[in-house]
């Protein structure tokens, strides 16, 4: 987990998702060596903050977002927010300006509800502020702000160990209505001709997902996949004896929402392990789903 611990560490809200490029490509520099298959690597200002990582022939392609939710500094002391945070009073709120590092309380007003910060100066608007990371490990489980998606990276990034055959491809601004994966899939599909896709992403707890059960696969959220591309996953994950869970929701949403809605036909499939405390400083989850989604994974790209 201690991949994990600093990747939860490094501050990328949407928009901002340059740390955690650069990061990820000094990993991917650094280790790649150690990998079964190296990969082609496209970086680069032509691509904005996203990467994409090449492996061999490619059938399927694995999309990861580097993005968080966080806050905007307007004017005076106020913040707006950037995706759907889980807004407290009290949260703990960290950044950094161009008059130094910033580690300040978020504030919310009684009569009005607006949202603000309390800091011994005035913070510089268009700052970016992101959630203190308290990463806590136990026996069982990992928690944390931001493991959405930081875990979904960190998921592709250890498949990146074994894979043979496909692309992961590191996207930005899910959290704040998207935008990279439209050119990311137009280049893939025309590139290289694959049109499925799996979305290492984080889903939630609910009555009908528990935490410890495995991996979820998602049957639909407020979109609908094809159905005939489903249910092969389906097959290969029953066949596979891996811990899963199936989850029908009729909201929210993830990078396949530009697959579904882009000019080019795509099928694709969100599989990850589901968090509580979603969008808030504690995101929790259990080891056994992390242990089941990457071991689904690696059975999924090879058989799809």
């Amino acid at each position: 987990m201690k991949l994990l611990n600093t990747l939860c560490r490094i501050a990328a809200p949407s928009g901002n998702e340059a740390p955690l490029t650069r990061y990820l490509l000094k990993y991917i520099e650094q280790h790649q060596s150690s990998w079964q298959v190296q990969p082609t690597v496209l970086a680069g200002n032509e691509w904005q903050d996203c990467i994409m990582l090449v492996f061999g022939a490619p059938r399927t392609a694995v999309f990861a977002h580097l993005d968080s939710i966080g806050f905007t500094v307007r004017y005076g002391q106020q913040l707006v927010r950037i995706g759907g945070p889980v807004v407290e009073a009290g949260s703990r709120l960290v950044g950094r300006d161009t008059q130094g590092e910033i580690d300040c309380t978020l504030t919310i007003d009684e009569e009005t509800g607006e949202i603000g910060y309390e800091f011994t100066r005035e913070i510089e608007r268009g700052t970016e502020l992101t959630f203190y990371c308290d990463f806590r490990e136990t026996d069982t489980t990992v928690q944390s702000c931001y493991l959405d998606n930081r875990l979904g990276v960190w998921n592709a990034l250890r498949l990146c160990e074994t894979l043979e055959n496909g692309i992961v491809a590191f996207s930005c601004w899910e959290e704040h209505g998207g935008g990279s994966v439209a050119y990311l899939a137009k280049y893939i599909q025309e590139t290289y001709g694959v049109r499925q896709a799996l979305i290492s992403d984080i889903t939630w707890v609910t009555e009908g997902v528990q935490p410890g059960r495995g991996v979820v696969i998602s049957l639909r959220d407020s979109l609908i996949p094809r159905r005939a591309y489903v249910d092969r996953i389906r097959r290969i994950a029953a066949a596979s004896g891996i811990p899963h869970q199936l989850e029908v929701e009729g909201n929210g949403g993830s990078d396949a929402k530009e697959l579904q809605h882009g000019a080019q036909p795509w099928d694709w499939c969100f599989v990850g392990a589901p968090e509580d405390n979603v969008h808030s400083p504690n995101e929790i989850v259990d080891k056994r789903d992390i242990n089941s989604m990457l071991a689904l994974y690696q059975m999924l790209m090879r058989e799809l």
